[in-house]
């Protein structure tokens, strides 16, 4: 049940995080195979820890060790069944898979020299080991990540067999079975491929990092810091939610696991004001799922696009460009929240309400590891090198206190669960692995990509829209990694065509893939996030979706003003098209919620949604027509203003 507060305990956002997220949903295991599990997990860690030092093996061997260990753990792990979940006993067929895992993992570090003789040819035992590294990748990507990327992965390689059958442009020579298993783990253009080496390498390391910073307690520490600045402001807690999101997805990469644990602490309080459930769920939501667009540490999926994108970009020039367009994100939903609050007549907390401020103060060196990060990455340190370092000045950090020391068993517990969050991305990276070699060996990302410049005309709107829906649609069943890997081969190459910068073609499909999360009607954040305010779940996607509508515009503004993105600009340009974009989402705001300085009559919503529009378009008249609107919008709030605003009351 909810504490006498209306939070949940941990026991219920545990719940939620295993309906909601697949990652979640875990054996608990005691006894000998619960130790098991556990050694496993921190011998995961210590070996991606020991090559983060000393150097990383050879391609085949890193990786290969990094999913042998990620498929053992995993059938140990993740049931076959959620209805098996509570179960603390492992399946025998799962104690089998578990071993295949070991043994595919260890084959190309036992067999490395073998392998590279004779190069092409296969005996019966490569293709066996082969053939079973494929199907064990595929069910332990159902299990951790669900079953829409397990589908897809399995159409891409039916693609690759039957090529010749394959209608029209869509038809190729087509693979033998012998030849796609080659492909697929005898090559680094499969299972092997880029998306496992950013996991087996970057990612792993980030991961662990917010392990240490969790044990710090910085996650309650971003809430109190949000409520300490945030909360006194009208709507206060919305406010707090949207703050409090920005930062916890500094140590989150699920938009889920945001929602769960920073939920259960803001919800209860927008509700408490007065937030309608459905609102309070959807503000949540919204904020939670752009914690992943928040730099410094993103996405996993930003971590692939350096690989991506090649040419010498740094994950320091993604952040960076990434800056301005998720500050923007939060603007929009800060905006909107504050017309919804002024529409209902919501306060904010009262004095007593808040954490002392000079004591949350006092711990403000609790954000150094995430400034570290900052620093070594434009220094020009690696990406590997940065995770470690600021791994050990959280360390460092958290012995400035007691409450927030990490010591020995901190240290252990940050390992394992470090390894524990890796296993998911490390099942996504290879079945998207399986994706790019399909890609990469029949030609099919180009294909798409000229058919989807057919489909679209060649021309750039209707190209970004179709590319639009197709992260949207992808993103509803499929994790940011995979979702990234597929649209970015086959769909950021047709707006690439077109003149866009890579940089813009690949953040253009990295935000649509993760605001899936929030897009009806497969909203996972929003229901997660329904879950703990007790709304209604579609309605909560809706207002989610609705809140967001900044991040489905923000990625066109980027694509037709990459200044934006701080590519090939002057500060004076960036600064109007960071006001006039402001300005925008001021109007539209307004035109959405229905109020501003006072309550909007049809007409004034009209008028604020096109001059938010052409505020956003980046170009000289459309900007000059929009700021006019938008002027004569506020002149018209002033002079027809009301002595006492018409306010809604608040639903329940």
């Amino acid at each position: 049940m909810p504490t006498k507060d209306g939070t949940l305990s941990q026991e219920e956002q545990q719940e939620l995080l295993e309906k909601f997220d697949p990652e979640a949903a875990t054996r608990k295991l005691t006894g000998i195979m619960g130790w098991i599990v556990f050694f496993g997990l921190l011998a995961f860690s210590l070996f991606q820890l020991y090559t983060a030092i000393f150097g990383v093996f050879t391609a085949q061997i890193q990786r290969s060790i990094h999913l042998g260990f990620a498929l053992a753990l995993i059938f140990l792990l993740f049931p076959m069944r959620k209805k098996t979940l509570r179960k603390n006993k492992v399946a025998w067929y799962d104690i089998i898979l578990s071993l295949l895992g070991i043994v595919v993992g260890a084959y190309w570090p036992l067999f490395i020299d073998d392998l590279v003789n004779r190069v092409g040819r296969l005996t019966e035992m490569d293709y066996s080991i082969g053939l079973i590294a494929i199907l064990l990748v595929l069910e332990a990507t159902r299990r951790t990540v669900g079953l829409p990327i397990t589908i897809i992965a399995t159409v891409f390689m039916i693609y690759a067999l039957f090529g010749p059958y394959m209608p029209g442009f869509l038809a190729h020579r087509g693979l033998d079975l012998d030849t796609l298993v080659q492909t697929m783990f005898f090559t680094t253009e499969g299972i092997l491929g880029t998306p496992l080496s950013v996991s087996a390498t970057f990612i792993f390391l980030f991961l662990l990092f917010g392990a240490f910073l969790v044990k710090t307690g910085v996650g309650q520490y971003f809430n109190d810091l949000a409520v300490s600045f945030a909360g006194k402001r009208v709507g206060g807690p919305a406010k707090v939610a949207i703050f409090s999101s920005a930062l916890q997805g500094t140590i989150s990469g699920s938009s889920v696991a945001n929602v769960v644990t920073s939920g259960s602490f803001t919800i209860p309080m927008m509700k408490k004001l007065g937030y309608r459930k459905e609102f309070a769920g959807g503000v949540e939501a919204a904020a939670s799922t752009g914690g992943q667009l928040m730099p410094p540490i993103m996405g996993a999926a930003a971590f692939l696009m350096v690989e991506f994108i090649g040419g010498g970009i740094t994950y320091w020039d993604i952040a960076k460009a990434a800056t301005i367009p998720a500050l923007l994100y939060f603007a929009g939903i800060w905006i909107m929240v504050h017309f919804e609050a002024k529409r209902v007549g919501l306060r904010g907390l009262t004095d007593e309400e808040l954490p002392d401020r000079s004591e949350v103060l006092r711990k403000i060196y609790l954000l150094l590891p995430i400034l570290a990060v900052i620093i070594l990455m434009v220094s020009g340190m690696s990406i590997m090198r940065a995770a470690l370092w600021s791994i050990l000045i959280t360390i460092l950090v958290s012995l400035f206190r007691k409450d927030t020391r990490i010591g020995f068993k901190d240290a252990i517990d940050a390992l394992v669960d470090g390894a524990r969050t890796a296993l998911s991305v490390a099942a996504a990276t290879a079945a998207a692995g399986i994706i790019v070699g399909v890609v990469t060996k029949t030609g099919l990302g180009l294909k798409l990509a000229n058919g989807l410049l057919d489909l679209a005309g060649g021309v750039l709107i209707p190209t970004l829209m179709l590319t639009m829906v197709a992260a949207l649609i992808l993103g509803m069943g499929s994790p940011t990694t995979a979702n990234y890997v597929i649209t970015s081969t086959i769909a950021a190459p047709a707006i690439i065509l077109l003149g866009v910068p890579d940089l813009s073609a690949h953040l253009f499909v990295f935000y649509f893939g993760i605001i899936a999360d929030i897009t009806p009607p497969v909203a996972l954040a929003a229901f997660a996030a329904a879950g703990v305010s007790g709304g209604e779940p579609l309605r909560t996607g809706v207002n989610s979706a609705k809140l967001a509508i900044a991040a489905f515009i923000i990625p066109y503004m980027f694509v037709l003003s990459p200044e934006l993105l701080m590519i090939d600009t002057t500060w004076y340009y960036l600064v109007w098209v960071v006001f006039t974009a402001v300005a925008g989402m001021m109007a539209i705001g307004a035109g959405v919620i229905g109020y501003w300085l006072r309550k909007l009559t049809a007409v004034e919503r009209i008028i604020g949604l096109v001059a938010g529009i052409l505020l956003i378009y980046p170009e000289g008249m459309s900007d000059i027509i929009g700021l006019g609107l938008f002027i004569g919008l506020v002149i018209l709030q002033l002079v027809f203003k009301r002595n006492k605003p018409n306010l809604e009351q608040p639903a329940n």
